[in-house]
């Protein structure tokens, strides 16, 4: 009878080991994902009617569509990330762990300019603001830098070209 009694508890140990594996395996891999970062991103060059070019980083893996610019120490010059949604809507955004203040562009379907906001400050903490929405269905989000939008002379009603980097 002791036997019997010791195979079950073997049984749950090798039980509670192999989750325990699991978890940290899982564990692991969602650390990398924060620590690696990807060389691959896709960029869109998106030209302005002023001329200006911007190289803008797609939010295109669960990580970019959830966290965007947040933890990063500044945006280089003339650059952005571009958020695809899946469908025209009124899309609103958060600068929650942003380290810089940053403008923001709404752009339709037929990629014009339908709602702009000047110097979105970063959120250090909950509750953070959410940006938006437009006054119109916007397909993208472009996130530059803070002053970019007066810079390059951007205004509401403007089409955008886009063209993506090889």
């Amino acid at each position: 009878m002791a036997s019997s009694q010791i195979q079950p508890s073997d049984r749950e140990q090798k039980k509670k080991r192999i989750i325990m594996m699991i978890l940290l395996a899982i564990l692991l891999m969602s650390v990398s994902v924060f620590l690696v970062e990807r060389k691959d991103s896709s960029i869109i060059v998106v030209k302005f009617p002023s001329g200006v070019e911007i190289e803008a980083e797609v939010a295109d893996t669960p990580e970019k569509l959830l966290f965007g610019l947040a933890f990063r120490d500044e945006l280089p010059p003339n650059s952005g990330m571009l958020y695809i949604f899946e469908e025209n809507g009124l899309h609103r955004v958060r600068t929650k762990e942003y380290r810089f203040p940053i403008d923001i562009l709404w752009v339709d379907e037929s990629h014009h300019v339908v709602y702009m906001l000047e110097h979105a400050e970063p959120c250090a903490k909950d509750p953070c603001p959410l940006f938006g929405p437009p006054p119109e269905a916007a397909r993208y989000v472009i996130q530059t830098e803070s002053g970019f939008l007066k810079k390059s002379g951007v205004a509401k009603g403007d089409e955008l070209k886009y063209a993506l980097r090889m």
